[in-house]
């Protein structure tokens, strides 16, 4: 009865917090947007705050450090994306008519089907509608914002309250992380800090990992494309940096889209030979050195479920069930994991009268994941203050 019960309340919880998702998406953003900053920005807050300076002067320090590097990249990076972005969508019906041209006898070929028939030049212009009349993409694109004034507001509040959001969550992340741990019945103590400490290593993989891999390898490829002479590098990198969330997903389509830029550009066979090196040389970097040093092979999420669950994010709860697609993905594997541990040690599935048993850390084996340590049940102050004999966070 009591099982049934607390799947009861899980699933209660579990639905309501996926219809507050729903209702309350479009002022959500900037929230997630700041959690999403202050976890990757505590690990450094705790190593200054372990070099004696305090927590709020290391989350300044660690706020100030993430905030000059995006805005440093952004004033790099916009106007060359902004301008190569115009140049391709201008030259993009040349490119698709040059594309027909060259393919198309092979392509009939090999599978009957002519692609001289598709007038893909009309069909890029008509896609681009005003975006081919325009010269300056990103006024455009400003203007087309500022037509609606709830877009441009909420546009305004996300870049004005995410900075905000950031900076007292990274501030006060470990004495929220005490609070939540003092809510945790004592009985449950071991198991859920051992699911915690399993699915805050899934999220350290995913979030600061592999998010940084995505960044490492987007900068790769666009260097190494630019170094070709490639004029869609920046583009393509970043493209390629991005679907890198998939395995091979990023490689696969960085390179058809850098082979058929380069073989349009240069018109030869010798500069789609200098991309495939290029993104030759990026798997290997991304294999050897970037995915086991910053990611490690405790994901354990299969390319098919990244894909599912990303789709499946957006298509709930729009852009923030993109966000918090990955995230969400980890803990539920973390989850499975764990029921899956408990099935297969129970006596339904060994077929014994009575329920099978193992200990804590036969389980933690079996699901590779790390042991908790076993803690002592304290009191806590009516007026909220931490334990005196258990300081560990979650």
């Amino acid at each position: 009865m009591n099982i049934l019960i607390n799947s009861i309340v899980g699933l209660s919880l579990f639905g309501l917090v996926a219809v507050s998702i729903s209702l309350l998406g479009p002022i959500l953003t900037p929230f997630f947007l700041g959690a999403f900053l202050a976890y990757l920005g505590d690990p450094w807050v705790d190593r200054f705050e372990a070099w004696g300076l305090g927590r709020a002067m290391s989350a300044t320090l660690v706020f100030t450090l993430i905030a000059a590097v995006m805005l440093t990249a952004l004033m790099l990076l916009l106007p060359l994306l902004a301008l190569e972005l115009s140049e391709l969508l201008q030259g993009l019906p040349a490119s698709f008519l040059w594309l027909q041209s060259t393919l198309g006898p092979l392509v009939a070929d090999w599978t009957g089907v002519n692609l001289q028939a598709v007038d893909l030049k009309g069909l890029a212009q008509k896609f681009l509608g005003e975006w081919q009349q325009s010269s300056d993409i990103m006024g455009y694109l400003l203007g087309q914002l500022t037509q609606s004034g709830l877009a441009i507001f909420g546009s305004l509040m996300t870049v004005a309250l995410t900075p905000v959001v950031a900076f007292y969550l990274m501030r006060d992340w470990d004495h929220l992380l005490t609070r939540l741990d003092q809510l945790i019945p004592r009985p449950q103590i071991s198991v859920v800090r051992q699911l915690t400490a399993a699915g805050d290593e899934m999220l350290a993989a995913f979030i600061r990992g592999q998010f940084l891999v995505m960044i490492l390898l987007g900068v790769f490829y666009a260097v190494g494309l630019g170094l070709v002479g490639l004029d869609m590098a920046l583009i393509i990198g970043l493209v390629a940096g991005l679907a890198s969330i998939v395995p091979y997903l990023g490689f696969i389509l960085g390179l058809l889209l850098a082979t058929i830029a380069a073989a349009y550009q240069f018109q030869d066979w010798v500069h789609p030979v200098y991309v495939l090196t290029v993104f030759v040389l990026g798997q290997i970097l991304e294999g050897s050195l970037l995915t086991p040093w910053l990611v490690g092979d405790r994901i354990g999420l299969h390319p098919v479920a990244v894909i599912f669950a990303v789709l499946a994010g957006g298509q709930l709860f729009g852009f923030i069930g993109v966000l918090l697609a990955l995230p969400v993905a980890a803990v539920l594997m973390v989850l499975v994991r764990y029921w899956l541990g408990r099935y297969l040690a129970s006596g339904f599935y060994q077929g014994d009268a009575g329920a099978a048993t193992c200990t804590p850390a036969e389980q933690a084996a079996a699901l590779d994941m790390p042991t908790a340590e076993p803690v002592e049940s304290t009191a806590f102050e009516v007026d909220g203050s931490a334990p005196t004999t258990d300081e560990s966070n979650l």
